[in-house]
């Protein structure tokens, strides 16, 4: 039977400076950060409990210790709303609390646009004159770089990982057609020189493996990251290293909800083979396509469009919601994954309020037009780029969104608070409410765990190994009961 997917999304945003003649990413990432955070900053993340290079085939690299964030003083802080808020890479990352529903990340994961859009308001102030820091929700810096924005799964640790390979991997290399941001031209090296003036992805052109460990090169469809932040006898965390960062809401809950009931297909072994003959080729040719009727080929010699094989993938899904799990969430992932792959199969240009691709394509081809731009103009590279800003009065989704071009499931009033609640029934409400209440109490915290100092001859930590425990149900009470951290924990120990 399958497990619940908890889930949760990290985004590096793209960071820049004009004006700054040295501009500094880390520094500028870090100003970001600590102004936003204030006071949270004494508390530290906990790097103990992490294990980035174990592998889930079975094995851990030997491999010299790189210094950390905390090694290197930078901006790593935990939010009130139970999320991550760092410097990872040179860039300020944002990781939501961990979610039990799409909506609610989808909710969680527009947060974290507004904290960054509340970072350069408040960095602004103490920026001198003439400087400014842009931040996008991007994942291309237009000189051949890639950044990321990575998926995470709770998965049942009694599945093999080989049949997530099988099963997972055309799943991924065809969703970008709803999940894809939308990209001019091509970036990678690798692929230079490929006529391609648009196509679905930013982060296609960056993959060059089926399945691997790395995250920065050589990267994988499927990512190997054994690292659970949870139950690891009963528990993996599947780290997604392939999807695009959305800034349309339907394409956000559409790559979340789907992927999640993919997942709950696989550990109940409920789908076919539909391997693929050559998935890193595949993963190119459906991206470099905008008509969406490009075919690949499976390892049985059929050939697909990637249209199809996600029809295939949504039938699946129906019969098994109906037999396992027919219950109102899964019903609306379902309603609307269907609804937008009659749009992709009838007319994908018709998708432009649900879809982060089709949006971009529609303004990018009304300048064209307008001005008379060939696709390689720098422009239209400067559209693309703009699209992206999180600023609501500079980005140009957020000029569609305004005025009601693309659609909207998460209502503003719900984004405000969830830029200072938790959710409710996941641990994150114990992480954000142990923050909100006890900050002078915690020394340091991570995704399953919060350490307390209440003044004893040893910290006390507060193992949080159960995503679907610590929730608003299970320990509301017992923050009532509990007016300083002490009394907490002496309660969580009685």
């Amino acid at each position: 039977m399958a497990i619940p997917k908890v889930m949760g999304i990290e985004t590096e945003y793209g960071i820049s400076g004009p004006g700054i003649s040295e501009f500094n990413p880390v520094l500028a990432s870090s100003l970001l950060i600590n102004t936003f955070a204030g006071a949270l900053r004494r508390i530290r993340w906990d790097y103990e409990q992490e294990s980035p290079l174990r592998d889930a085939r079975g094995f851990e690299p030997v491999q010299e210790r790189e210094p950390t964030e905390e090694d290197l003083g930078l901006a790593n802080v935990i939010l009130p709303n139970g999320a991550r808020y760092y410097v990872d890479h040179a860039h300020p990352e944002y990781s939501t609390p961990e979610a039990a529903t799409p909506r609610d990340l989808v909710v969680h994961d527009k947060a974290g646009e507004r904290i960054l859009e509340r970072s350069l308001e408040l960095a602004r102030e103490l920026l001198p004159p003439g400087e400014r820091i842009a931040v996008y929700k991007n994942n291309t810096d237009g000189k051949g770089n890639s950044y990321g924005c990575h998926e995470n799964y709770l998965v049942d640790r009694a599945t093999p990982f080989s049949r997530i390979v099988r099963d997972l991997t055309t799943f991924f290399v065809t969703r970008q057609i709803f999940t894809g941001a939308g990209k001019v031209g091509v970036e990678s090296t690798r692929v230079e020189g490929a006529n391609v003036p648009y196509q679905l992805s930013q982060r296609t052109d960056f993959f060059e493996a089926e399945v691997g460990l790395e995250t920065t090169l050589k990267r994988p469809i499927i990512n190997t990251r054994d690292e659970p932040h949870a139950d690891p006898d009963r528990y993996r965390r599947l780290h997604v290293i392939i999807g695009d960062a959305n800034m349309c809401e339907v394409a956000t809950y559409l790559k979340v909800g789907t992927t999640g009931l993919v997942l709950k297909m696989i550990e109940d072994d409920a789908l076919p083979d539909l391997s693929l003959d050559g998935a890193v080729r595949a993963l190119h040719e459906v991206s470099w396509d905008p008509t969406v009727r490009a075919t690949v080929r499976l390892a049985d010699g059929r050939t697909a469009t990637a249209v199809e094989l996600q029809w295939e993938y949504l039938d699946h899904a129906k019969r098994w919601a109906k037999e396992q799990e027919d219950t109102p969430d899964n019903a609306a992932v379902l309603e609307r994954w269907e609804r937008v792959l009659e749009g992709l199969e009838e007319e994908p240009l018709s998708l432009h309020r649900e879809l982060d691709w089709v949006a971009k394509h529609r303004l990018v081809t009304a300048y064209r037009e307008r001005d008379g731009l060939a696709w390689d103009d720098p422009k239209l590279a400067l559209i693309d780029l703009q699209y992206h800003d999180v600023r609501r009065d500079r980005g140009l989704y957020h000029r569609l969104a305004a005025s009601g071009k693309v659609e909207r499931l998460a209502p503003e009033e719900e984004v405000e608070r969830a830029m200072r609640q938790p959710p409710d029934d996941t641990r994150a409400f114990f992480r954000g409410g142990c923050i909100r209440r006890y900050p002078d109490a915690i020394v340091a915290a991570s995704w399953d765990s919060v350490i307390f100092d209440v003044g004893r001859e040893a910290l006390q930590r507060v193992p949080m190994r159960e995503p679907l425990r610590g929730t608003r149900d299970h320990v509301s009470d017992l923050f009532e009961r509990a007016a300083d951290a002490a009394t907490l924990v002496d309660l969580l120990q009685g």
